[in-house]
């Protein structure tokens, strides 16, 4: 039903667009640093829902809307962007208010994982440029481009959770330092409201 000799192909296809650092590892990056290991697993877990989201929409065929209402996804990015802004500036303020890292009052991070992940259109458009390339010998085309997002979702699941845990690391050793965790919020701010330039200027041009 399908073929499983394309996936070495596609490993190295998304290997080539993961490894470079973009705007999730360094999403990842910025959670790990502000609110530890525990904070980095919900948040890539997170991700990885909103990533099977648009597979799954892509595979039952839901992409043609981004073909044919290609405003829905600039709308998508700038909401994305406006999150991101607004994670910055409440990072911001815990960092004034806060005495070390470990009390930074910004849980919910599956729930900032998940509409990050979801408000990022480049997702969709990765899953409909690269999984139709894929489909090899395969009998059952869909059952194949579900194979294929799956194993898209496990790779990004992986690589970015490892980051994001290593990261982690360094918020428990500053974790009673007051000034360091200042600076590591403000850092997490930074990477924020950079990522939600970097949407903007997409979306633009």
């Amino acid at each position: 039903m399908v073929d499983w000799t394309v996936l070495p192909a596609f490993l190295g296809v998304i290997l080539v667009f993961l490894i470079p650092t973009g705007p999730d590892m360094a999403y990842m990056l910025a959670v790990g640093l502000q609110g530890g290991r525990r904070a980095a697993v919900k948040a890539i877990l997170g991700i990885a829902t909103g990533m099977s989201v648009y597979a799954a929409a892509v595979v039952i065929g839901l992409g043609k809307i981004a073909d044919t209402h290609p405003r829905l996804l600039t709308a998508s990015w700038l909401l994305g962007a406006a999150y991101l802004v607004w994670l910055a500036i409440t990072t911001v303020r815990h960092a004034r208010e806060t005495s070390a890292v470990a009390s930074v009052r910004s849980g919910r991070w599956y729930l900032r994982g998940l509409l990050v992940s979801l408000t990022n259109p480049k997702l969709i458009l990765f899953f409909l440029a690269v999984l139709p390339r894929f489909t090899g010998n395969a009998s059952n085309i869909t059952m194949q481009m579900a194979l294929l997002g799956a194993v898209n979702v496990t790779t990004e699941l992986m690589l970015y959770g490892t980051i994001g845990v290593l990261a982690g690391a360094f918020h428990a050793r500053f974790t009673n330092s007051r000034r360091a965790g200042v600076i590591l919020n403000y850092v997490a701010a930074t990477v924020y409201a950079f990522l939600a330039s970097f949407i903007v200027v997409e979306a633009i041009l």
